[in-house]
């Protein structure tokens, strides 16, 4: 078996060991980082959505395990790196126990290591607010691909890694707000049953809200949002 999380703290493995409803808020103010040759590029996290497998229609998962999503089955503390429409990857902390398909989709960031290497891969960014404001953009900041999926989270000669925020940087209860996950089509992009978007209120690098496009008549099952 693969040492998953072997790099992990005790209160940082406690989190990711819950289910990805409860992980998620929990990660807010958390710091993702992922090292390449170039040096490291560091992202405190301020928005994320959680996932809940086949329980969930907005899920990569909800039809069970496939070469594409095998990842979101592994050990807490897996990074799942997907691929869509053709131009962008998304990354994705694993929570949960194994085998049963939970994760949390890395919405939006601030860059707080690294300002240069991020600068450098995301040159189309207006802004450093813009850097990793979005998931695609958050991915290509770190640096992030499909080659990186199924990593291990601060495991021996991993490159990504997880900090909690501490405790007198944690963002405060109150200051976190629940939502509408962001262009997810269908049954699980409703607002009032699946409020699983977590994010911290008030911060620049949080990504606004856009539902999923309609589907259009002729073409079909739209395709699911998210994780």
């Amino acid at each position: 078996m693969r040492p998953q999380g072997a790099g992990l703290d005790e209160e940082t493995r406690r989190v990711l060991a819950l289910d990805s409803l409860e992980a998620a808020p929990r990660l807010l103010g958390a710091v993702f980082s992922a090292t390449a040759p170039e040096g490291t590029v560091s992202v405190r996290l301020t928005e994320v959505e959680a996932y809940r497998g086949e329980e969930d229609p907005g899920s990569h998962a909800f039809r069970g395990r496939t070469a594409r999503n095998a990842s979101m089955f592994a050990e807490a503390g897996t990074v799942y790196v997907y691929f869509t429409y053709g131009m962008h990857h998304c990354v994705n902390v694993v929570t949960g126990p194994e085998g049963v398909s939970r994760a949390v989709l890395l919405r939006g960031g601030e860059v707080v290591e690294g300002l240069d290497l991020a600068r450098s891969r995301r040159s189309a960014a207006r802004t450093d607010r813009d850097l990793a404001r979005g998931p695609a953009r958050l991915c290509q900041a770190l640096g992030l691909t499909r080659e990186d999926d199924g990593a291990a989270l601060g495991a021996r000669g991993s490159r990504v890694s997880l900090a909690l925020a501490e405790p007198g940087s944690a963002p405060a209860p109150d200051a976190i707000r629940t939502g509408a996950r962001t262009g997810v089509a269908g049954p699980g992009g409703d607002g009032q049953a699946f409020p699983w978007r977590f994010w911290i209120d008030g911060e620049p690098t949080v990504s606004p809200y856009k539902a999923a496009a309609p589907r259009r008549a002729g073409r079909g099952r739209c395709a699911r949002g998210g994780s």
